[in-house]
């Protein structure tokens, strides 16, 4: 979804600034929702390694190394119990696409000054 990596082959088109300014915040959310649902076990309810690799061609990434499928989950996996909740996948996302970040630290930096111009 987001970069390559050095140590694989994979490489991922960023396209969630485009979806981002499309869709809206709101918009943005659900669509993200909609692909942890794609990806999750029905059953458990989190994206485990072998829903991660029954389901991800439905999100064009059938390319992944076992590996590659790994290391997303434990790039994402805050709680350590192997599997990504619904927030664990969003913020994977969001870290994994770094025009995103860089917008919302902006964005960020901007709410912030306007809170302290307020005071001053």
């Amino acid at each position: 979804m987001a970069s390559s990596s050095s140590s694989s082959s994979s490489h991922f088109e960023d396209f969630l600034p485009l979806m981002a300014n499309k869709l809206g915040g709101d918009g943005l959310i659900g669509e993200l929702c909609n692909g942890f649902n794609l990806l999750v076990d029905s059953e458990k309810g989190v994206i485990t390694f072998d829903s991660l690799k029954k389901n991800s061609a439905l999100l064009g990434l059938q390319d992944l190394s076992d590996d590659d499928l790994r290391c997303m989950l434990r790039e994402g996996d805050f709680d350590g119990d192997g599997a990504l909740n619904q927030m664990e996948f969003c913020v994977l996302m969001f870290r994994l696409s770094p025009e995103l970040m860089e917008e919302s630290q902006f964005l960020f930096d901007e709410a912030l000054l306007q809170e302290f111009k307020h005071y001053c």
